[in-house]
């Protein structure tokens, strides 16, 4: 007898996670590896973030708190929207979760019905289909094109509607590619998705991440009619180097927002009581080490740039936030699981095969990590390259 879920066991693993577990594994076996694999900062929480979560302990912050979250953070975080998107919600429009994973699987699982299509252009985060596949949703998968900036272009998104669709996911600044999206470029994806009642899930996990002259726009800004169709993501993770804490936040129109609030009551409950104390530090302390962090993945973003640019048979797209690369090696003739394992085993190089972002012949580097590790890491990266 089969005691597996059919949802469950159709889930493809997480290779991000894999290859980083591999990259580990190896490296506690006194293996010299370079990882490539993580999408986490390098750094440490900011310390001022760590003593307001110890203070709250010492406190005795350690009960439940609403199912939402606290109203202190709640409201830090509606703050937070008008300052920096121009977005006005209400503490009642926003949700703390656990991680902004977690944000993205209640916004799908409040909106998306059994049958219904969500749209999701590729390459994208790799958690993105399996999430719809869990609500009983069909993932529509819209090839974007690297001359495009690996952005799905109006047409794309037109060409892929049915009367199934439900929801489109919009994720920029976006993993693995980097790409950030333009004002207008939005506004042509949101003409479209209002013309046709589609909701819009923004994942914008990686919004402080935007280098040289590149803007994040939040698309429900863009207009109340964007807004009311828009549930927007966001998270601590990358911004504060709070990717252990696990807290993300989704702010929705109402009725979403109370779906979404319904939903977490009978799943997680409240997120941890305490991290949420540290999240309202982050927010209210000084914002400098936010750009601080940023200036720095800047400085790496650049020098893997004309590192991976002098590389023959490999080609790469620039990008524009977050921090990776997403490198095609079509060229050499090897598909993205085979590589990445050939790259691990003979150079002990840890990357993450492009399929798992629906992009096969590519894979992703991260440069969450230090100079020294991707001066070395690009050393052995050229080597393999130059050897096939």
């Amino acid at each position: 007898m089969d005691f597996i879920a059919k949802n469950v066991a159709e889930l493809a693993p997480s290779m991000t996670l894999s290859i980083t577990s591999q990259a580990k594994a190896l490296k506690k076996q006194g293996v010299d590896v370079l990882s490539f694999g993580a999408g986490e900062p390098d750094f440490n929480t900011p310390n001022f973030i760590v003593q307001a979560a110890i203070k709250a302990l010492n406190d005795g912050q350690t009960r439940y708190t609403e199912s939402a979250g606290l109203l202190e953070l709640r409201e830090a975080i509606a703050a937070k929207f008008l300052i920096d998107n121009g977005l006005q919600y209400e503490p009642s429009q926003i949700s703390v979760n656990c991680g902004a994973k977690h944000s993205c699987y209640n916004a799908i699982l409040a909106v998306v019905n059994p049958g219904e299509e969500v749209i999701i252009p590729a390459p994208y985060w790799t958690s993105y289909p399996e999430m719809v596949k869990l609500a009983g949703g069909v993932p529509v998968v819209v090839e974007t094109k690297a001359e495009n900036g690996w952005k799905m272009t109006p047409e794309e998104f037109e060409n892929s509607i049915s009367p199934m669709t439900k929801m489109v996911i919009i994720n920029s600044p976006g993993n693995p590619t980097g790409s950030v999206y333009t004002k207008e470029e939005l506004e042509k994806i949101a003409e479209i998705a209002v013309g046709e009642g589609i909701v819009i899930l923004s994942d914008e996990i990686y919004e402080k991440l935007v280098y040289g002259e590149n803007k994040h726009v939040s698309i429900a800004s863009l207009g109340r009619d964007v807004y009311d169709q828009t549930i927007t993501i966001n998270g601590f993770s990358k911004a504060y180097a709070m990717t252990g804490w696990r807290l993300g936040y989704t702010a929705a129109p109402k009725k979403i927002a109370e779906a979404i609030d319904n939903l977490q009551s009978h799943t997680t409950s409240n997120p941890t009581t305490f991290a949420q104390y540290g999240a309202i530090a982050a927010l209210q302390g000084d914002q400098q080490i936010v750009a601080d962090m940023r200036d720095e993945f800047d400085v790496r973003r650049q020098y893997m740039l004309s590192r991976l640019s002098g590389i023959k048979n490999v080609k790469v797209v620039e990008p524009q936030g977050a921090f990776y690369f997403l490198v095609n090696v079509e060229p050499i003739g090897i598909k993205s699981v085979n590589f990445c394992e050939k790259l691990l085993s003979k150079q002990k190089v840890a990357a993450v095969p492009g399929v798992a972002f629906g992009a096969e012949y590519t894979v992703r580097f991260s440069y969450a990590t230090g100079l020294d590790v991707i001066n070395a890491g690009m050393d052995r990266f050229e080597e393999f390259c130059h050897q096939h």
